[in-house]
Formats: C-alpha cells, structure tokens, sequence
C-alpha cells in the first residue's frame, strides 16, 4: 500500500490540464464530424447534458464526486452552449474571419465573443461586493479596497460543491478568452505589444506561484478546484506562445495528430480513474 497524498496536487493539476487540449479537440471533431446542418443540435445536447450532470452533481455528498461533476458539467455547457452559441450566431450572419498574410488568426466567433464583457464585469462585481469567497485574488481586492462583504454564513449549509466547480470554470474560461482577445486585437494591443507578452509571462509567472500553493493541498475535490484557474492561467501562456508559432497546436488538428490526440486522451482517462479512486488522502496501488 502506497500514500500518494503528497501527489494529490499535481495529480489535480494534470487531470484539468489534459481537458483544455481535449476540448479544443472536441469542438473542431464536432464540427468535422456533423457538419454545419447537425453540430448545432449536437452542441444543444452537449450542453444539455452538462446540465443534467450538473443536477446529478449537486445531489451527491460526495465533494470528490461533485467537483468532478461540476468539472465536466462546466466543460460541457461551455463547449456545447457557450461556444457553439457564438459559432452559431457568428455562421448565421456571416460573420468573416480575420485573416493576415493568407491564414486565419482568429475566427469569427471569437471576433464576437468580447461583446459579452459587460455581462462578466456584472458578474465580477456581484461575487466581488457580494459575498467573500475562497478566490486569494478576490479576498485581496475585498482586504484592500476595504470591501463590506458578510464574513460567515447565520446558518452552516453544505456546500453545493458541483455548482461552485462549474460556475469557477466558465466564470475562468470566459474572463481570459476576452483577456486574450482583447490583447491580440490591434486596435487595443496586438500579438506583439509589450502588454501582450507582460500577460503571457505574468500568467507564467502567476501559474507557478499557484502551482506551489497546489502541491500543498491534500484533498482531490478540493485540488480539482484550486487547480481549475491554475491551468486557465497557465493556458494563457500556452495560446500566446501558439500565436506566436513559438509551438504547434496539435489540439486544433485532432486529425493530423490523431496519435498524439489518443494519448492524451488515454493519459487523461488514466489521470482521472485514479482522481476517482483518491479518497481520504490515499490510493491503494
């Protein structure tokens, strides 16, 4: 018998780093698979089914069980309602591409999606004025800008942990896809502003700062959702150093590296059976 809780945290980490490439990789399957006539009704049942398992998720009393559904039910509601919703708008009014020296930079759901801006500031500013949570960055801003928010809830509830996995993904996912378009879009910064390159870095930097604070944790649900805005941050530097052709996005062409698609996707089935079997800080191997 051996105790791998000392590896509760980079095993937390590797299992939500492997999803990024696997969604990426999922979209463009969905869209070669089904074509533009049935993706929209594929991406429909996706998200729904992110729902249902958002519901089966806040049912259970497992907190390991219901951060990895939230986890999925997060990565399926994003992927199925969020970004086929602009894919969808973007193809319904022909929205084009942008294009420089002959090959698209951005595509045109993408070229949307900093519309929605407003709607996460709101959003931002009622979690911020709101309520005090477990974000370090959030409690920094309440200390600082000496934000009243109630420091402990009148009566013990549990938490509904599925939700929280769910709402702390897209709520991530959603704030650093603007911050990269916004940066990549000439008419604020450009791909090669020296903001730009201060983003990819710092979200270099920032990662690793919070990868030694998740190497600390020794529960699984709890690393699975302190290493949700680990790799989101971390990813940024991944899609900056793509741009820059620093490195090539294997995700983006599941087909033309088909092998080394499979195994990611066998190391991610691997990572997440043994996540499931953590319990209580241990694992029989």
């Amino acid at each position: 018998m051996k105790y791998l809780t000392r590896f509760t945290g980079l095993l937390g980490f590797l299992t939500v780093l492997l999803t990024m490439p696997l969604g990426h990789a999922l979209m463009i399957i969905m869209e070669k698979t089904f074509g533009h006539g049935h993706v929209y009704l594929a991406a429909f049942l996706l998200g729904f089914a992110g729902l249902l398992l958002l519901l089966f998720g806040s049912r259970l009393r497992s907190e390991n069980k219901a951060t990895f559904a939230g986890l999925f039910a997060g990565l399926f509601i994003w992927t199925g309602w969020i970004e086929f919703g602009f894919v969808y708008i973007a193809h319904r009014y022909h929205v084009q591409p942008l294009v420089e020296n002959g090959v698209v930079v951005t595509k045109p759901e993408y070229l949307i999606m900093p519309a929605s801006a407003g709607f996460l500031v709101i959003m931002m500013l009622h979690y911020l004025f709101s309520t005090r949570t477990g974000c370090v960055f959030f409690s920094w801003l309440q200390k600082y800008l000496r934000i009243p928010v109630p420091r402990s809830q009148p009566v013990k509830v549990q938490k509904n942990f599925a939700v929280i996995t769910t709402v702390e993904l897209i709520a991530l996912l959603w704030t650093f896809y603007l911050v990269l378009l916004f940066a990549y879009d000439p008419s604020f910064l450009g791909d090669r502003h020296p903001v730009t390159y201060l983003i990819a870095f710092g979200s270099l930097l920032w990662s690793l700062f919070l990868l030694r604070n998740l190497f600390r944790v020794r529960q699984m649900g709890y690393a699975i959702r302190y290493a949700i805005p680990t790799v989101v941050i971390f990813w940024n530097f991944v899609e900056i150093m793509g741009r820059w052709n620093v490195l090539e996005e294997i995700w983006v062409k599941p087909y033309e590296y088909w092998l080394e698609m499979s195994l990611v996707l066998g190391m991610f089935v691997v990572l997440f059976g043994v996540s499931l079997l953590e319990k209580r800080g241990k694992v029989v191997v």
